[in-house]
Order: C-alpha cells, then sequence, then structure tokens
C-alpha cells in the first residue's frame, strides 16, 4: 500500500465532462480508431482498444459507433487519419500540464492550443520539457474493504493499491493488465467507478485556493477543445479547497 492520493486531484471533473455527450463521443470514437489502427481491430489482442471500448460502453455510446470506430481505425471504412500529439507546458502555480492530441490537423490543434496557454495563464513548453514526470498506467477507481480490494487486485496482476478515502481505492497497474485486473475485480463483486489507462505523474504540486481557481480554468478551456483528448496534471489541491473552488469554475 502506498501512501494517500487524492482521486480528484488525477483527471479532474469527470463527470462534467461526461455531460457534453457529443463531444465526449467524438473523443472516445477517436481513441478506438488510434488503438484500432496502432494494435488490431480484436479488443481480444489489443488491450489498449479493449480498454477504449470499455469506456466507450460505460458512456453508453452505441454500438453502431464503436463498430464504426473501430472499421475505420481498420481501415475497413474511410476516416480522417488522426495523429496523436502531446503538448507539454506549465499552469499557474508551477504545475505541470500533459496535453493529448487527436488530430486530423496539426496547424490547427497547435494554434489552438497555444492561444488557450496564453489566455489562461499558463506557458506552452518546449518537448521534453515535462513529459518525463508522467507515465503510462492502468488505473482502476473501486470501491471495497481494503482486504478485499489488495486480495483481488494483488493476484490479478495490479502493482499498487492506494486507499483515496470513503471506502475507496485506486488500483494501478500496467498498461497490458488494465483489462484483466478489471475484470478480476468485477468478478470479484467490486463496485468499480472508473478504469482508464492514463498517465500518472511522479511528483505532485501543492496548489492553494486562488491558483486553483486559475489552474481548473485553463484545464477546462483546454478539455473543450475539439482536438484534446485528455489533460494530465500533477497538482496537489487539498479536498475542503477542491470543492468550493468546483463549485465556482
Amino acid at each position: 500500500m502506498s501512501g494517500h492520493s487524492k482521486w480528484a486531484n488525477i483527471k479532474h471533473r469527470k463527470g462534467r465532462q461526461d455531460a457534453a455527450r457529443g463531444k465526449l463521443f467524438g473523443k472516445l470514437a477517436k481513441a478506438i480508431e488510434i488503438a484500432a489502427r496502432e494494435g488490431g481491430g480484436n479488443p481480444d489482442f489489443n488491450p489498449t482498444l479493449a480498454t477504449a471500448i470499455y469506456k466507450a460502453k460505460v458512456a453508453s455510446m452505441p454500438n453502431d459507433n464503436i463498430d464504426r470506430a473501430v472499421k475505420r481505425g481498420t481501415g475497413e471504412v474511410e476516416g480522417a487519419h488522426y495523429e496523436e500529439i502531446w503538448y507539454e507546458g506549465y499552469g499557474p502555480g508551477g504545475v505541470a500540464l500533459y496535453v493529448q492530441i487527436l488530430t486530423d490537423n496539426r496547424n490547427r490543434a497547435a494554434s489552438d492550443v497555444r492561444s488557450t496557454f496564453t489566455r489562461s495563464g499558463g506557458n506552452l513548453g518546449e518537448p521534453g520539457s515535462v513529459g518525463y514526470l508522467f507515465h503510462q498506467k492502468g488505473l482502476i477507481h473501486v470501491k471495497g474493504s481494503e482486504d478485499d480490494v489488495m486480495l483481488v487486485a494483488l493476484d490479478a496482476g495490479a502493482e499498487d493499491i492506494r486507499d483515496s478515502g470513503d471506502g475507496w481505492f485506486e488500483v494501478i497497474t500496467s498498461p497490458g493488465d488494465l483489462q484483466q485486473v478489471r475484470t478480476a475485480l468485477g468478478e470479484g463483486g467490486l463496485e468499480i467507478d472508473s478504469a482508464d489507462v492514463t498517465q500518472l505523474a511522479s511528483t505532485t504540486v501543492p496548489v492553494g485556493e486562488g491558483e486553483a481557481r486559475k489552474l481548473l480554468r485553463l484545464i477546462d478551456a483546454l478539455d473543450d477543445l475539439d482536438d484534446v483528448q485528455s489533460v494530465y496534471a500533477n497538482y496537489d489541491i487539498d479536498d475542503d479547497v477542491m470543492e468550493r473552488v468546483l463549485e465556482e469554475v
């Protein structure tokens, strides 16, 4: 077991992003296409695709949309060619931001990301400036007793388990083991809130209330861009402060 880690500080306001259903479906479809293009269209042999399809189904994305996205990725039907790009920078409070882009227009994406950083009090950095702080991992948010979570997760191949409070735990896996650990937890009768391949920061930066407002506005503005797939940040905001700020931002 490692120390306490605030769930909200990994990728904030999941619920608000999910509410924008049309935009969410577009981003999920892009992720499925990229995964199918890079690893093939069979989720049994492509864990990244399996995770992308799982997330789409959790979001109630229609099966027809999922199937079309897979076929676009494998080239069975025509579609736009999406390129993955990572942008790195800093937000208010010196927080590192690692921004995943899936775009069919590199120039548009670069212009949008750069102007959003500038308008919202951030600074776009050079490649490599913050990426080394983040590591790709599978992350499952699960509820249950500590003994049950540890027994099932570690037996299924999890790397670490973190207590996030109120009976919830973060189970960390290698990206390739995410699906099998998630399946084991579900079969063990444990409540799963989400399961994602994500970027976990090796260090965090404490952020006070004033800077937190500015930072979350910047993250929201980036999230709203059509080409932005995910925004990862290494901030650590107190739970009470986070609750107050989220009511305002």
